[in-house]
């Protein structure tokens, strides 16, 4: 019953936002995010582009969320980035080519031109700061904004190009200490606070442990391109290094560990993070990404004890009260689908003795999102006009009806739309 809710929710938030002309959504989410994958109408063709691929609705409105994106042209360059501008329409347009031959191949190819002068830029100016001993910027290397983004969309797209190795042998160089103001620093500090400007309350910086805009997705797209066979010099002692840290760093609760946030420099100093109240264990920032980068990184290096502590972690976080009552949204970024969709995938590849633990915890997070007396439509019409949340990927409606298809429907999603994330 669980899954047939989640099922239908995620159909009637895609009928509301069947066509542009008429989804329900203001101005703002039409212009002001037209370029944005996280809140404009590309993340909203992800939905439409895994739903025709499964046979479970038209390829017309992805095509038609396609020609709202796209009647001006998008940024490219310096102020784009893997889910702004030309690089997150690449995105969307890759999944689409992925089902549709010859359809968007040529726009695909063109993107990727594009994205790859743009790689090359971005690693010239990145090895020039590290030669110099400066501290890197978050949006240097992080998914959201930075080169982990261009390394896994170039891994799902091109694994025998150069831009992938590149990117690998950045991450590996990424890794290595950092002698700054008299000491020895992770060559991932930043000078900033999370938000990537600067903040008081980040005296000295930080090191960001997050997936979304952190270490954790240098670890995640290491060990992705490893187990796809793709790799270069250094790379297994690298993820390694960041695996240390994540020991280092990681908290003891329940059955597994939780891991903070991020580190700041008083921290770092001490050795021992500061006392903290339960925090969400979302995809962006937390432990349900973290295992799951940890599992993967397992995966790739062959690790049984590192993997089955990853998926135990996993499954502690998603059965804690204290850590699911500080989840208060429904969203893919931080929400319960999302958890439920890291859930999914995580189990995929989960060893026999936790792989049934991981499917268990499933149903739960669902029906916090689609409550068994809830009516499907009711659900979608209050989270497509949510207007904090807005219509989009990454925190609204399309976001988390794609992320309730996969664990609703016990299948991996038939596109690439979850790459993006880092998780597979």
């Amino acid at each position: 019953m669980t899954h047939s809710l989640a099922l239908r929710t995620a159909e009637a938030v895609a009928d509301l936002l069947a066509d542009p002309a008429t989804a329900p959504i203001g101005p703002d989410d039409a212009s002001l995010h037209r370029q944005h994958l996280a809140y404009g109408p590309t993340g909203i063709a992800l939905l439409h582009i895994e739903r025709a691929a499964a046979g479970l609705g038209p390829w017309k409105r992805a095509h038609d969320w396609f020609a709202a994106a796209a009647r001006q042209p998008f940024t490219s360059g310096p102020d784009s980035h893997p889910f702004y501008g030309a690089p997150a329409l690449a995105h969307a347009v890759a999944c689409a080519a992925d089902h549709l031959p010859g359809a968007y191949e040529r726009a695909r190819d063109s993107l990727n031109q594009r994205m790859s002068a743009d790689v090359r830029r971005r690693l010239e100016a990145a090895h020039r700061r590290i030669d110099a001993g400066r501290l890197p910027e978050l949006a240097e290397f992080d998914a959201i904004r930075g080169l982990v983004g261009y390394g896994v969309y170039f891994l799902r797209r091109d694994t025998t190009g150069a831009d992938v190795r590149a990117i690998l042998s950045y991450c590996v160089r990424l890794t290595e200490p950092v002698t700054y103001d008299g000491g020895a620093w992770p060559g991932w500090w930043t000078p900033s606070g999370p938000s990537g400007r600067p903040d008081e309350r980040f005296p000295g910086g930080h090191a960001n442990n997050g997936m979304a805009h952190g270490i954790g997705g240098v670890l995640a797209l290491l060990a992705l391109a490893a187990r796809r066979g793709v790799t270069v010099d250094c790379q297994r002692e690298a993820a390694y290094t960041i695996l240390a840290w994540l020991d280092r760093w990681g908290e003891k609760t329940g059955r597994g560990e939780a891991w903070p946030y991020w580190v700041t420099r008083d921290e770092l100093h001490s050795g021992r993070p500061d006392p903290s109240p339960p925090r969400r264990p979302s995809w962006c920032y937390g432990t349900a990404g973290l295992a799951r980068a940890r599992q993967l990184a397992a995966l790739a290096f062959g690790d049984i004890e590192r993997q089955l502590d990853a998926e135990n972690a996993l499954v502690s976080a998603l059965t804690d009260r204290e850590q699911l009552k500080v989840t208060t949204d429904n969203g893919l970024c931080h929400g319960f689908a999302g958890l439920a969709h890291i859930a999914a995938r995580t189990a995929e590849d989960a060893h026999a003795s936790t792989a049934g633990q991981l499917r268990a915890v499933i149903p739960p997070l669902l029906a916090a999102v689609c409550p068994p007396d809830t009516v499907p439509e009711e659900v979608a019409e209050a989270v497509v006009r949510d207007k904090e949340a807005g219509p989009g990927f990454l925190n609204g409606a399309a976001g988390m009806a794609l992320a309730l298809l996969a664990p609703a429907s016990v299948a991996p999603p038939r596109s690439a739309w979850d790459t993006c994330l880092v998780i597979a």
